[in-house]
């Protein structure tokens, strides 16, 4: 099962078929999709497709290009969309300088109520950066004592800011554009994510991959994305799938990763054998000692043997 994490599929372009496009989806093995809202009107969009559809969930928010259109009833009329029961994130806010459709000082304040919003509910927040990281960055460092979490959707920054995000405890994702034919820096800006830290998206109905550019966008089309990811992390395509699908779990809380322990595990080409909970070997590619889990594969099994000398819980990996 693939995750997209953000999607527009209360737009009036699927109007006509959504059916059919959530059929593609189930074939091409998106078993969840998050519907983003961009104003009050789409976030009560969302809302209502998320409960209409089991598989769908749905993030409220305000897009920065409608930030100074924002009144206080239009802000507490957001607000009490927050209990919904299939409401799981808030955004896309954020920040564009690009279209600069409102005043920057408006985009930041409404950035920093959604954020302020976010941490009080303790929901992960979905951002939008367009041309204004340094301004991103600022608020998100004057946010993180509040334990910030989210993800910066559609990436297009440099590796610097990617890491600074990193840093900051969010996630990135990377559209379409990650697969166009001129997008060679921005696949090298990729390399320098943590696979641990990636997410699924197509930002659809926009931003189709490149088999598909010029085409109205969908969920299905993860599949046009997820061999590049795959290229650029020199993992297999099945990896990219369980190690996102479980960074969205871990993130969102939605999806059914494995928690049972592999005994027999593949990264790549290889095959691992996880042969005992017991193990005093510090692996480079282990990170049993922070959490038990290694490229979306968990390792810790049921039956575990204590260390009597530290009483620490142990594991070792045989690669085949």
């Amino acid at each position: 099962m693939i995750i997209d994490t953000h999607a527009h599929l209360d737009f009036p372009d699927y109007k006509s078929d959504l059916e059919s496009v959530l059929s593609r989806a189930q074939e091409a093995d998106v078993g969840c999709i998050i519907n983003v809202g961009t104003s009050l009107a789409t976030s009560k969009k969302s809302v209502a497709l998320a409960n209409r559809f089991h598989n769908i969930y749905a993030s409220i928010g305000i897009h920065p290009h409608d930030a100074a259109k924002v009144s206080e009833q239009d802000w507490q009329a957001l607000e009490s969309l927050v209990p919904e029961k299939k409401v799981i994130a808030v955004g896309e806010t954020g920040l564009d300088y690009y279209r600069n459709r409102s005043p920057h000082e408006d985009q930041q304040r409404i950035f920093h109520k959604h954020l302020t919003l976010a941490k009080t509910h303790n929901l992960p927040v979905i951002i939008h950066c367009r041309d204004a990281s340094d301004d991103c960055l600022k608020i998100l460092d004057e946010h993180k004592n509040g334990m910030i979490k989210g993800v910066v959707h559609c990436f297009s920054g440099t590796a610097e800011v990617a890491k600074k995000c990193i840093e900051l405890g969010l996630y990135v994702s990377f559209a379409g554009p990650i697969t166009f034919s001129n997008a060679n820096n921005l696949r090298e800006v990729a390399k320098s994510v943590p696979v641990e830290r990636l997410l699924l998206e197509t930002d659809c109905p926009f931003l189709s991959p490149q088999p598909k550019r010029g085409e109205r966008n969908e969920p299905a089309y993860l599949s046009y994305i997820i061999p590049v990811l795959a290229d650029i992390y020199r993992l297999s395509v099945q990896d990219i799938k369980r190690i996102t699908t479980f960074n969205a779990y871990k993130l969102f809380g939605i999806g059914e990763p494995d928690h049972d322990g592999q005994i027999a595990y593949a990264i790549r080409n290889s095959l691992y054998i996880n042969l005992t909970n017991r193990c005093s070997s510090m692996c480079t590619f282990c990170m049993r000692e922070t959490y038990p889990i290694v490229k979306g594969h968990h390792l810790s099994l049921k039956k575990r043997t204590n260390d009597r000398r530290n009483n620490t819980r142990h594991w070792r990996s045989w690669r085949l």
